[in-house]
């Protein structure tokens, strides 16, 4: 049986607890042995970690100690998979380059804050990640993220939406959601969840499942020998 970890905690305005529970719904849904922890000591083993097939943090806007980011970023390295969503994969640790190198972007701001009417915008290509989701639209916060060029794209949206210092630059398609490589693991970010009832949106909740699979079957191609690339 597959084994995930989901490690919530941090600011409860993102609800942490409730976006862990619906994960662990989808994960224990697609037959994966589900461990859940408020505690960022989670991560304090390393071999525990190594595994795993997937990790998937739920913490946002704290401290971490640098080991166990170490952990983490050596478990990703070996093929273990990491997913996560909004604030809870990068808003988690601002102080912390070594985490934002590992997931690929970092929050910067959500002008118009939340209640935003945004569409998010699908791009279609190779990846299995995108296969017959449409464009949508949601109100929530719209992240402004900076982010690693090395991501592969799954989906942006445009800004500005609402009026800011950011307004008078040339529109932007900022990543909504996307994967990238961290030695042979994968990952996947999605900005959308600012709290639990955008999560429960039917495509955003497809999102994060196909995200998961995708992320934790890297671990069986990492054991095989494989690193294919982005799709």
């Amino acid at each position: 049986m597959r084994k995930a970890l989901i490690v919530w905690g941090g600011w409860d305005g993102h609800q942490p607890k409730e976006v862990a529970g619906l994960f662990q719904e989808v994960l224990m849904k697609e037959g994966f042995e589900v461990e859940v922890s408020d505690s960022l000591d989670a991560f304090a083993d390393g071999e525990k970690l190594k595994a795993l097939d997937l990790i998937v943090p739920v913490w946002t806007m704290d401290k971490i100690k640098p080991e166990y980011v170490e952990n983490v970023s050596l478990a990703v390295q070996s093929g273990v998979g990491l997913a996560g969503c909004h604030g809870g994969m990068c808003d988690a640790f601002r102080e912390n380059v070594d985490w934002q190198f590992m997931t690929g972007g970092q929050w910067v701001a959500h002008p118009g804050n939340d209640g935003t009417n945004y569409v998010v915008n699908i791009k279609h290509s190779s990846s299995p990640l995108t296969q017959d989701i449409e464009d949508f639209e949601v109100s929530s916060e719209q992240y402004y993220l900076h982010v690693d060029p090395a991501v592969e794209v799954l989906a942006t949206t445009r800004f500005p939406v609402t009026e800011g210092p950011h307004s008078l630059n040339k529109a932007v398609d900022m990543p909504v959601a996307w994967t990238k490589r961290w030695g042979v693991g994968r990952v996947y970010y999605n900005s959308l969840g600012h709290q639990a009832n955008i999560i429960d949106i039917p495509v955003v909740k497809e999102m994060m499942r196909r995200g998961f699979l995708w992320c934790a079957e890297g671990k069986t191609a990492a054991v095989n020998g494989g690193t294919h690339t982005h799709g």
